[in-house]
């Protein structure tokens, strides 16, 4: 059973009684991620992150893994473009235990200056690593290519200038700025006890004041680019994504283009999943996937095969968004489509931590949780026509923007002035 209670600070609190189960997994959600910086502040959500293990008054980052550990539960947390998340999973008769914890953490973090230091390092070195994996490196070039003057196109990590330059103070400045009780969601999933709960946020949230609309800048959909990138590396494969603006998340459009691209290139009965790999051997890795955001969103493609055979693959997905746009999907796709969407979501169900991030995102993106059912039935009626709308809104008259990470110096770059090194 869904319930939730509103502070009169503006601070939610929504759980999910699931009475069956013994865990339960409960997030502290923030409406603020990497599309919130300022320029110069690039990266800073994501250090707050990391910093908010690193020791509070009265609890070591030891204490913190520690008491967690006791309980033999798991701690983390994540950063996105549009929120920021800090969660646990524990045993049913821990929550409150592992609720104080990471109010603690959120609250009373210190952010040390020598802790900074070598968080910083830590950082860098994760920059590193994304930059070393040509997989993850090719979504940020993407999507900065793709908006380049929207902060939407900002990658969540920052830049290793950015990063580098920040201060204990800034990020305790931003803290008090941004996360503001009208930006804070608790969600809870699990066997839980909704006024417990809420008893114990109001006495660790109930004192915040601020409010988002002092802080937060005005939203406003960003303009694509049908920009090429190339970033050469000496690597193996040539990884790339391209794609096209889509729909955001608040478009009743996102039923009909999740079936879309299930069939153009979500699962293995895929049309590029069966062109690509099983018909013609070009690549490993390949399918459709779609971001959506609350500003707006993109229909994108990945592909990892070799510099001999990146042409080919480019060509044959071109292809097949040409023969989807043409000629529509068929009844038969559309039918497996709606089963591996519902599929998912029912699965989705048997997770704690999955309803507990659907609990959060919903809250935030559309000020309630959306049932079930309701999702179902959309899903549901998702007509043949509805899809072949989307795809002339996606791919008529368009030119995909691409970015690849690869060895250009044997892929045929089209010219020099393409490349760069990175």
């Amino acid at each position: 059973m869904l319930q939730k209670e509103v502070l009169s600070n503006g601070v939610r609190v929504v759980t999910e009684n699931i009475s069956y189960v013994q865990s339960v997994a409960l997030g502290i959600w923030v409406n603020g991620g990497s599309r919130d910086e300022e320029v110069e502040l690039h990266g800073i959500s994501h250090v707050i992150e990391h910093m908010l293990f690193k020791g509070t008054a009265t609890r070591t980052a030891q204490q913190i893994a520690d008491e967690i550990d006791m309980i033999g539960g798991d701690i983390n947390a994540f950063t996105s473009k549009e929120n920021t998340c800090y969660y646990v999973r524990v045993l049913s008769e821990h929550v409150l235990v592992a609720l104080d914890v990471l109010s603690d953490m959120f609250h009373h973090s210190l952010i040390d200056t020598e802790e900074l230091a070598r968080e910083q390092n830590v950082i860098l070195e994760e920059i590193k690593r994304r930059d070393d994996e040509p997989d993850d490196l090719v979504h940020d070039v993407f999507t900065e290519i793709l908006w380049p003057e929207h902060p939407l196109g900002k990658s969540v990590i920052g830049t290793s200038e950015t990063v580098s330059a920040l201060k204990s103070q800034d990020l305790k400045d931003y803290i008090a700025k941004k996360y503001t009780p009208d930006s804070i969601v608790i969600a809870v999933a699990g066997n839980c006890n909704h006024d417990e709960i809420v008893s114990m946020v109001q006495q660790k949230f109930g004192a915040l004041a601020g409010a988002q609309c002092e802080w937060r800048s005005p939203t406003s959909s960003p303009s694509a680019t049908k920009a090429v990138k190339y970033i050469a590396k000496p690597i193996e494969q040539v990884n790339l994504v391209m794609g096209v603006a889509g729909y955001s998340q608040l478009s009743e459009e996102k039923y009909a283009v999740s079936v879309l691209d299930n069939v153009l290139g979500g699962s293995m009965s895929s049309r590029l999943f069966q062109e690509v790999r099983e018909k013609r051997g070009l690549a490993y890795s390949v399918g459709s996937f779609t971001q959506s955001f609350c500003e707006g969103g993109y229909l994108g493609i990945y592909a990892g095969t070799g510099a001999d055979t990146a042409q080919e693959v480019i060509a044959v997905c071109h292809e097949e968004v040409q023969k989807m746009l043409a000629s529509g999907i068929t009844a038969k796709e559309l039918i497996r489509a709606k089963n591996q969407f519902r599929g998912g979501i029912v699965m989705g169900q048997e997770s704690m931590s999955s309803r507990m991030m659907r609990i959060g995102r919903n809250e935030l993106v559309y000020n309630r949780v959306i049932p079930i059912p309701e999702i179902m039935e959309c899903v549901e009626s998702v007509t043949l026509e509805d899809v072949a709308r989307v795809a002339e809104f996606l791919f008529r008259g368009k030119e995909f923007a691409m970015a690849t990470v690869g060895p250009f110096e044997n892929a045929g770059a089209d010219s020099e002035n393409a490349k760069e090194a990175r």
